[in-house]
């Protein structure tokens, strides 16, 4: 729990020093969107996008591989470098130039998911290869690790700033199932295409047919058709929360975690169907506190940074000293179950992660990069072509076998290449998007 607590304050000032670096020359601002496609120069553009490739992507996957036993003494360093060049800057007077308090506070989001998209794309294909610390790969039943994080950051991530966040009416249920509808055509490509090609796929995890994408699209489903305000998600989220953890440690959790399945639908997916109950009510934390922190109730829709900043800090230490307690005197995390300490982990993690970003306020710079809102912009684009990548290279590649110099290799080949084609999908003004 202590070494993702760390990773978690390394990865975000990498995309500090990003913006920071950006603020040096008219060269490598982000393209204006304003402007025609063309009048932007695509050479620059592709040297500003790996310039933005090299700073954060390359030490991140540095971070997931061979630099794993320096997590401690990177954090550490990075954290004195930043601290002192904060100090440096507000002692010469320099201050950073806001593009005001909304714009901030979006930019700020857009790198949270935009991290949470680049942590997921690296270390599925990673954790293939023997370069990629176990401790990282996914936990079997109880514990805590790198990757138990994805599904749990990318609901949250999606719960932020969804429309219930936003206080938008709700959709109508023939809307909510058309919009839900790409996921569930997602969940079942993705099991016939595994299943077609034998592709190794962990039973345990989700079950003999469950997917992320039947979680999700169960998420989304329950959010549309039971209507909860933000202002009372965060109460009713709660509440199904511990309920679902009073039931798992009444006998849930043994049945949900043990080997032995029936021939019926449930049973061969007990771990796909009843996890959805965790989702669910971490979703409604997400929903509520996105409301509370992001888009609240002024006239102007946004809170202001430093308010914002104050409250996430604070909630995100509250929400890590309640997972501390849960997982030693309730029951020990697990993903597998999405159980309550799971729960607040995640979101204890995810609010660090936000914070550090949000320091971006006494870091003179830019907002963004064109990396980041290139991803941004094809989030689902994104991870379907990642895993389309991973596949690939799986089935050409034996990659138990691959040294750590190949393996590294592949995987920078694989990011960079995953990294233009989204570059060059936003530059045209190509975007994935159902709904």
């Amino acid at each position: 729990m202590l070494e993702i607590a760390t990773l978690t304050v390394s990865i975000p000032i990498l995309v500090l020093i990003r913006h920071s670096i950006s603020i040096t020359g008219a060269s490598l601002k982000k393209k204006n969107d304003d402007a025609p496609s063309g009048n932007r120069n695509l050479k620059s553009y592709l040297a500003t996008l790996s310039l933005d490739f090299l700073v954060i992507v390359v030490p991140m996957l540095l971070f997931f591989t061979v630099l794993a036993n320096w997590t401690y003494f990177l954090a550490s360093l990075f954290t004195i470098l930043t601290l002192l060049y904060i100090a440096v800057k507000r002692s010469g007077g320099s201050s950073p130039s806001f593009e005001g308090e909304s714009n901030s506070l979006r930019a700020y989001v857009t790198s949270y998911r935009v991290i949470v998209m680049i942590i997921t794309f690296l270390c599925i294909l990673a954790v293939d290869f023997r370069i990629f610390p176990r401790r990282y790969a996914k936990t079997e039943t109880y514990g805590t690790s790198l990757m138990d994080l994805g599904v749990g950051a990318f609901v949250l991530a999606n719960s932020l700033v969804s429309r219930q966040a936003r206080n938008i009416t709700s959709v109508s249920w023939k809307t909510a199932i058309v919009s839900t509808s790409p996921l569930i055509i997602l969940g079942f490509l993705r099991l016939v295409t595994t299943t077609g090609v034998d592709y190794q796929v962990h039973v345990g995890e989700y079950g003999v047919h469950w997917n992320f994408f039947f979680t999700l699209a169960a998420v989304s489903i329950l959010t549309s058709f039971i209507n909860i305000s933000p202002q009372y998600s965060g109460v009713i989220g709660s509440l199904v929360l511990v309920g679902y953890q009073f039931c798992l440690v009444q006998g849930l959790n043994h049945y949900l975690l043990s080997n032995e399945r029936g021939m019926d639908i449930i049973s061969q997916n007990k771990e796909g169907i009843f996890s959805i109950f965790g989702y669910w009510g971490m979703y409604l934390l997400g929903v509520h506190l996105g409301n509370y922190l992001i888009f609240g109730s002024h006239s102007s829709g946004f809170r202001s940074s430093r308010w914002v900043r104050m409250r996430v800090w604070v909630l995100s230490i509250l929400f890590w000293l309640l997972t501390v307690l849960l997982d030693r005197h309730v029951e020990r995390i697990s993903r597998r179950t999405c159980n309550l300490p799971y729960v607040t982990m995640v979101v204890a993690d995810n609010l660090q992660l936000l914070s550090i970003l949000m320091l971006a306020d006494l870091v003179p710079g830019s907002k963004t990069s064109i990396l980041e809102e290139a991803f941004n912009r094809n989030l689902l684009a994104t991870f379907l072509l990642a895993n389309i990548l991973t596949g690939l290279v799986n089935l050409s590649v034996d990659t138990l076998s691959a040294s750590s110099i190949t393996a590294f290799f592949i995987l920078l080949v694989y990011a960079y290449v995953l990294s233009i084609v989204i570059g060059i999908a936003d530059y045209f003004g190509i975007k994935l998007k159902f709904w």
